[in-house]
C-alpha cells in the first residue's frame, strides 16, 4: 500500500488523535519502523502508525476497529491522559498522474505515497490536534481573565485571591511550554530537512491547517493573558502591602498609647 502507487480503494483514512501530554515509546520495538522521529511503524495491510512525543497518534490507512484495538494497547504508556481527546480526519487521494496537492474540500492528493510522504501529512496533523487543545485551554483562561478585567474597569476593584490567578497564569504557561518547546509547531519535521522534494507538501499542509497563523493568535493571546495577570497580582501585592502597613501603624500607636498609660500609673 505504500509502496504500491496503485493501493486498493481510491482513498486512505488519515486519523490524528491528541492522547496525552506525552507518549512513552521507550522499548516499543516494531519490526516494520520507519522513522524514529516520530516513531513511525508499519502494522497490519502495511498500514502505517506514527507515534508522536508530544501525545499525538497518527493512523494513516488503518480500519476503525484496528484503531480501536491500537488505542488500547497505547493506554499504559499514555502520561497524564488528555480528556476530552481532540482529533482530526483527512483523507488522502493516489493519482499517480498527477503532482502532490490538496484539493478543494481538503483530500490530500499524492503522486506516489511514500513513508516519508505521509510521516509528513501525520506530522501536520499531529501539530493541528495539539494546537485545537491549546487553543480551548487559552479560550478557558480568557473566560476567567476577561470578567476579571471587567470588574476591574467597572468598579476599580480587583477579585480577592492571589491563588486563582496564579493558578490561570500557570496553565498559560503550560500552554507556552507546549507550543514553543515539544510541539514545535513552527519547526519542520526532521524528514523535510532529509528530502527537500517534501518542502512543497508540507508547505500546503501547513497552509491548509493554517499552523503558523494559529500558533501566533496563541502566542498573541498568551501575552495578553500574562500582562493581565501580571497587572492583576500587582494591584492585589500593592493592597496586601497597604493592608500590612495599616496594621504596622496601628500596633504602634497601640504600643505609644499602652507606653503612655504605664507611665501615667507609675
Amino acid at each position: 500500500m505504500i509502496d504500491d502507487p496503485q493501493p486498493a480503494g481510491p482513498k486512505w483514512r488519515v486519523r490524528a488523535i491528541l492522547l496525552s501530554d506525552r507518549i512513552d515509546t521507550t522499548n516499543l520495538d516494531h519490526a516494520g519502523v520507519v522513522s524514529n522521529t516520530p516513531l513511525a511503524y508499519r502494522v497490519e495491510n502495511d498500514a502505517i502508525v506514527a507515534l508522536f512525543r508530544y501525545g499525538v497518534a497518527v493512523f494513516v490507512g488503518l480500519t476503525p476497529e484496528a484503531e480501536e484495538e491500537l488505542l488500547r494497547s497505547l493506554a499504559s504508556r499514555l502520561v497524564r491522559p488528555v480528556e476530552p481527546r481532540e482529533e482530526e480526519i483527512a483523507s488522502i487521494v493516489i493519482d499517480p498522474d498527477k503532482d502532490d496537492n490538496i484539493l478543494p474540500g481538503g483530500p490530500i492528493r499524492l503522486r506516489n505515497p511514500t513513508p516519508e510522504h505521509l510521516i509528513v501529512i501525520a506530522d501536520a496533523l499531529s501539530k493541528s490536534v495539539a494546537l485545537a487543545r491549546d487553543e480551548r485551554q487559552v479560550a478557558s483562561v480568557f473566560d476567567i481573565v476577561e470578567p476579571l478585567a471587567l470588574q476591574l474597569a467597572e468598579q476599580g476593584r480587583t477579585p480577592e485571591g492571589r491563588r486563582a490567578l496564579l493558578k490561570h497564569i500557570g496553565n498559560a504557561l503550560l500552554v507556552q511550554q507546549r507550543l514553543s518547546g515539544r510541539v514545535a509547531v513552527t519547526e519542520k519535521p526532521d524528514v523535510v530537512w532529509d528530502r527537500p522534494d517534501l518542502d512543497r507538501l508540507y508547505a500546503r499542509l501547513e497552509d491548509e491547517y493554517e499552523l503558523k497563523e494559529r500558533a501566533e493568535t496563541l502566542s498573541r493571546k498568551l501575552g495578553v493573558i500574562a500582562d493581565t495577570a501580571r497587572v492583576m497580582t500587582d494591584i492585589i501585592d500593592t493592597r496586601q502591602a497597604l493592608r500590612i502597613e495599616v496594621i504596622i501603624v496601628l500596633l504602634i500607636a497601640f504600643e505609644i498609647l499602652f507606653g503612655g498609660y504605664q507611665f501615667l500609673m507609675r
